[in-house]
């Protein structure tokens, strides 16, 4: 089956979201210590990674799309 052109891209959307994945990891890891309870810069950080997740589980899932039991419209 030929791939349709959006899932193109679907899928550079979907390696852009990893690269940032991994370079925030990478932010994070070198991040300095201590880290104290208000650093508005971590929280950004951590934030980012929760909503690139999301929309990494986003794209990845395959949503349930009800179809008619009767493919001919009723009379």
């Amino acid at each position: 089956m030929s791939q349709l052109p959006y899932e193109a891209e679907l899928e550079t959307a979907q390696r852009a979201l990893e690269r940032a994945r991994e370079l925030l990891g990478a932010e994070i890891t070198d991040y300095p210590q201590p880290i104290s309870g208000c650093d508005a810069q971590f929280v950004r950080l951590i934030s980012d990674r929760t909503r690139i997740a999301s929309c990494l589980r986003v794209i990845e899932e395959q949503p349930f799309v009800a179809t008619p039991r009767v493919l001919e419209p009723a009379n």
